[in-house]
């Protein structure tokens, strides 16, 4: 039961709207009225707190003893506790007083909003009627109500105006706060600072110089070390201590973090040089002359600590520069040149300066003299993003000795404090260059053999006189033997260091003469042209030597492009010609033109990074010869466990095409509940297997020609055994696939578990059908073609990892680039051969979509169902779901 002040009368009870108003205009005139009783009591709090931050601020509580500064501290928590005890009056307005301020201050006679609460004194029907209408009246006039903002009279509680002087006090006292003399809040919390003692005619002029790697600007001290928190600096940061006026021998210490002070000492170059004096000085001047000379103190901080000269101190706070990091991103890998190709990640606080891999062997002999030093391998580092960038380089190390040796690779950074980062070790045989002539890799190995041991000398001898017992039969070409000849009289005749290495390297260019001929001395010009520019960009050369040696690359480049064309024209062609992968003369071309713009134009680092880009290409340019015996039976053998493959898959689909076909006509069979059609169909025959177990599918096709499919004229009961008599077919395609496996591992390949799956799944689905259940069965042949995709990427994945692993060649004997990720040279995306596996690009159906697909196709079903009236909606509805 509501309560009579809570109920609606007069003009609001027939005016919802109006009652609405009123109740909103009432709480905002509470509001108002308790702001008013709010605001003058709250003045004494405010100007408490306005005194305790304007001595904080000026500084009081600093330059007080501590017993003062506790008693202070105690008095203003006093002041501001009695403050408070105004506030124990504070009530909420009522509605009455509500009422009156609204008809007070919006100046409404007759009481408009109380006269609604009021009753007539004589009721009589006439009475009640002239009373309601003047309610009326006065209800129009509260549309216009007003709360307005407080009027809390503050003038009435403070005649005087004093509560201006702690507000004038604390603008003041904020103003002096931001001055190096100013105090802090928290001073009354805390002890005051030591006094110290200063000699006001010193001068003290410091500052802290970070590293010039770290790009940061000097950092300048205040005169009197007024910073009240520790100053962050970089480690290895240098600090200046000027010293001038008054005693300029005054001492200068850096205290550290464990209380430890140690001297700044003062710099040879500023130390005051004493004067000869002359007989008629006093003895007295010597120290106001010493005294008009500055002294600089100077030291690297390392550590934590403090600076204290002349009663000020300055404190620091070391930022330590961490040691960078690097490490492998993905494993390195032989290029196709042999060339060793390392992508890597590095990162450092202020950027990293030089990075190299360090290569040594895994098995080291002691006792061995090897000719040449460890082979140096210097990272490419982009300079613009030195803090956290990746890379990747390229270096050909084919003609150092531990060339197919077992190494043990480090990536090793530098940055420019000196510290140094390792990356895990990672073995690996180093790549060697790939030899089709077996004289030529036959001679390669003699100088490995002493190179990597000069004691071995005499086998390296033995190994050469081996290759000329029968020169008629095993060396065609007079001219290589005598070649092999004028080697072995060298290698008996060498003795010093320099006899050995020269020794070694007409080993090496005989090889590679009996490999390529010609187009050996043009590679090496070409990769010393690339390192030459290299080593210019990376040095900031001058624009007139960055033109020369780009000449030089351009000629070395015609040079080397002219051999490999006279090269390809006499390998013979392959029959099946693919110029998918060519890369062509206009494209280097633009890639030389396009670095010498950007060297030209200031931006270096773009012009290494192309440059860089443009030598792993080179590296992974390969010129094309007809393959060999054992490589062409090992390519061909894979192409016919390829082309198997993709006779099991196009077969598992077409039975998952069928198996789908004959379950949705035995589910429309089921809901039409239509009778049996006949007992003997030719579908029935036409699913027995033949005399080779393969299905009958010419029939099939036949009688798919004539428009009309057997199964239509089936019962339910002959689609079951239909679907029953496909699990033959099914167990025959997991039985091929499990010879495939059994191929593929006597070929030395590991079958992907994509084939296991693919085999377990097509077990699951032979179950299914020998049940005559449908649809699990084209659920399972479903997941079946997937993970055969899957073990077929797989598949291709390892059979191009070991082409990778052999001599690179591209088709019918053109220039083309080994495996680039799928894209050409160029970085465009290359088209896909063989046979369709599925393209990780092709999005392939979730569950959220096959589930989708199915409740369609149960909405269709349902509606064919109810028998629609009309014959083409019928035929319409047939279609869909291919049962016409």
């Amino acid at each position: 039961m509501t309560s009579p002040s809570r109920q609606k009368k007069g003009a609001f009870a027939f005016r919802p709207s109006l009652a609405r108003l009123v109740t909103t205009k009432r709480l905002l005139a509470r509001i108002v009225l308790f702001f008013e009783q709010l605001l003058p009591p709250l003045m004494p709090v405010l100007s408490v707190i306005a005194f305790y931050l304007s001595a904080s601020w000026f500084g009081l509580f600093r330059s007080v003893p501590d017993w003062l500064r506790i008693l202070l501290l105690i008095a203003f928590a006093g002041a501001f506790l009695v403050s408070l005890l105004p506030f124990r009056t504070l009530r909420w307005p009522r509605i009455a007083e509500a009422d009156r301020m609204l008809e007070e201050r919006n100046g409404l006679p007759h009481q408009p909003v109380t006269v609604q609460e009021d009753e007539p004194a004589f009721d009589t029907p006439f009475g009640r009627a002239l009373w309601r209408e003047h309610q009326t009246r006065m209800a129009e006039k509260i549309a216009a109500l007003d709360a307005g903002l407080p009027r809390p009279d503050i003038a009435a509680h403070d005649r005087f105006a004093l509560r201006a002087v702690p507000a004038l006090l604390l603008v003041t006292a904020f103003g002096y706060s931001l001055s190096i003399n100013g105090g802090s809040i928290r001073d009354a919390l805390q002890a005051a600072p030591e006094q110290v003692v200063s000699d006001p005619a010193v001068r003290i002029d410091a500052w802290v110089t970070p590293p010039s790697y770290t790009g940061r600007a000097p950092i300048y001290l205040t005169a009197d070390g007024s910073e009240q928190a520790p100053i962050g600096i970089p480690q290895f940061s240098g600090l200046t201590v000027r010293v001038s006026g008054g005693k300029t021998a005054e001492k200068v210490v850096f205290r550290k973090a464990n209380g430890e002070a140690q001297d700044i000492s003062v710099q040879a170059d500023t130390k005051p040089q004493q004067t000869a004096a002359s007989g008629s000085e006093q003895p007295t001047a010597a120290p106001a002359s010493q005294a008009l000379v500055a002294q600089t103190h100077m030291m690297k901080l390392q550590e934590n600590g403090a600076l204290e000269v002349n009663g000020r101190r300055w404190s620091f706070e070391v930022l330590p520069d961490k040691a960078p990091e690097i490490a492998f991103d993905g494993l390195p890998k032989r290029s196709v040149n042999g060339a060793l190709e390392i992508a890597f990640t590095v990162k450092d606080d202020y950027g990293v300066q030089e990075a190299h891999a360090e290569i040594v062997p895994v098995e080291t002999d002691t006792t061995a003299t090897p000719l040449y030093p460890l082979p140096e391998y210097r990272l490419d580092i982009p300079r613009r993003n030195a803090r956290d960038a990746k890379g990747v380089t390229s270096r050909n190390l084919t003609e150092h000795p531990l060339a197919g040796k077992r190494v043990r690779i480090t990536l090793v950074a530098k940055d420019a404090a000196g510290q140094t980062g390792r990356s895990p070790p990672y073995e690996m045989a180093l790549p060697s260059r790939p030899f089709n002539e077996p004289l030529a890799a036959a001679v390669a190995e003699e100088r490995q053999v002493f190179a990597l041991d000069t004691r071995k000398m005499p086998q390296a001898i033995a190994l050469n006189e081996a290759l000329t017992i029968r020169p008629e039969e095993t060396i065609p070409k007079l001219t290589n033997y005598l070649l092999l000849e004028s080697a072995l009289a060298r290698m008996k005749l060498a003795r010093g260091e320099d006899a050995l290495k020269d020794t070694a390297q007409y080993l090496w260019e005989i090889a590679l003469g009996m490999e390529d001929g010609d187009l050996s001395l043009a590679e090496r010009k070409l990769r010393e042209a690339q390192q030459n520019l290299a080593d210019a960009l990376d040095r900031n050369a001058p624009d007139a030597e960055i033109k020369k040696l780009m000449d030089e690359l351009r000629k070395a480049m015609q040079d080397y492009m002219t051999e490999l064309a006279q090269r390809m024209q006499n390998a013979p062609m392959q029959p099946n010609q693919n110029a998918q992968n060519i890369l062509r003369q206009q494209d280097l071309e633009r890639m030389m033109d396009q670095i010498e713009n950007l060297a030209r134009s200031g931006n270096r680092d773009a012009a290494q990074q192309m440059l860089s880009e443009l030598q792993r290409m080179m590296n992974n340019l390969q010129a094309g010869r007809p393959q060999r015996g054992q490589q062409s039976r090992e390519n061909s053998e894979a192409r016919k466990q390829i082309d198997k493959l993709g006779e099991i898959l196009r077969d598992q689909q077409k039975l998952m095409e069928q198996t789908f076909r004959l379950d949705q006509q035995l589910r429309d069979r089921m809901q039409r509940g239509e009778p049996d059609m006949g007992e003997n169909d030719p579908l029935l025959d036409e699913m027995n297997p033949g005399e080779n177990g393969e299905p009958q599918d010419q029939q099939q096709g036949q009688q798919g020609k004539e428009g009309q499919q057997p199964s239509d004229q089936m019962t339910a009961e002959q689609l079951r055994e239909a679907l029953k008599q496909l699990r033959a077919q099914q167990d025959a395609l997991g039985k091929q696939l499990g010879e495939l496996q059994k191929s593929l591992g006597e070929m030395g390949m590991k079958p992907g578990p994509g084939f296991g799956q693919a085999q377990r799944e097509m077990e699951g689905a032979g179950r299914e059908l020998g049940q005559g259940r449908g649809q699990p069965a084209v659920e399972g042949q479903g997941r079946a073609l997937e993970a055969l995709r899957q073990g077929a990427r797989d598949m291709m994945n390892q059979m191009m990892q070991a082409q990778q692993g052999q001599q690179g060649q591209g088709p019918n004997g053109q220039v083309g680039q080994g495996d680039q990720n799928g894209r050409d040279p160029l970085g465009r995306p290359r088209r896909t051969q063989g046979p369709d596996f599925g393209d990780n690009s092709v999005k392939v159906p979730d569950e959220i979509d096959v589930q989708r697909a199915r409740e369609i196709l149960d909405a269709i079903r349902e509606k064919l169902g109810n028998n629609p009236p009309q014959e083409m909606e019928r035929r319409y509805l047939e279609r869909l779901l291919d049962i016409q």
